[in-house]
């Protein structure tokens, strides 16, 4: 009787430390030109801006697709890291969720929405991946807000993640960097309202995964 003989350890190649920090200056290169100019900014300039030859750009990135896509990812993978950093808060728990708020803001995800072009894989595996460990990580937030009294229960994850990209998207006929310094102020104004108990009721229902969907390829 033979005994069968194992394959050999596959070698896994890894990056080289410098291929890694190209690819996160391209990729923080991609967000800030995105946000300042628009998803269709020539990806020479990005290029240009990350201080790295076209040929390594688009040897990490193909097309712009995949670009716009680990730019999206990074995005919300950041946002994430923020849920998990409140989650860990051992204080007042609404002190947590904006906390939260604020730092998402600061992740520009009101770029998300135009970022992404008629061709993008809405479906792409890596993708799904991070808009779900957003969804749970921030109704875990809000719930526990909720279960401490301090957050209105009739608002969903949906509703503070639509109303966070829609206040820090800069006012219209303004410059985006220098629309920046209204951002916060009014993200605490929208806070203070989600406080419990409600004062009034609110109209129509919590924004459902769904709807957010049809509104904005990305959510």
């Amino acid at each position: 009787m033979t005994t069968a003989t194992r394959p050999a350890p596959r070698k896994v190649s890894r990056p080289r430390a410098d291929a890694l920090r190209n690819r996160e200056r391209i990729v923080t290169a991609a967000q800030q030109m995105f946000v300042e100019h628009g998803p269709d900014v020539p990806l020479d300039e990005i290029a240009r801006r990350a201080g790295v030859g076209n040929a390594t750009l688009y040897r990490n990135f193909p097309d712009r697709d995949a670009l716009v896509r680990e730019v999206v990812c990074s995005v919300m993978d950041r946002t994430a890291e923020a849920a998990e950093r409140a989650l860990a808060e051992t204080g007042d728990a609404f002190t947590a969720l904006e906390h939260f708020v604020h730092t998402a803001a600061d992740e520009r995800i009101s770029a998300l929405c135009p970022m992404v072009s008629g061709t993008f894989d809405q479906h792409h595996p890596d993708l799904e991946a991070s808009r779900e460990r957003v969804e749970s990580l921030v109704e875990e937030v809000m719930g526990r807000a909720v279960t401490a009294g301090q957050l209105r229960p009739d608002v969903g994850a949906f509703d503070l993640l639509v109303a966070v990209a829609q206040l820090s998207r800069p006012p219209a006929g303004t410059d985006c960097l220098r629309g920046d310094r209204f951002v916060h102020r009014h993200l605490q104004i929208f806070l203070d309202g989600l406080r419990a108990p409600a004062r009034s009721a609110l109209p129509g229902s919590a924004v459902t995964v769904e709807e957010l969907r049809q509104s904005c390829p990305t959510a």
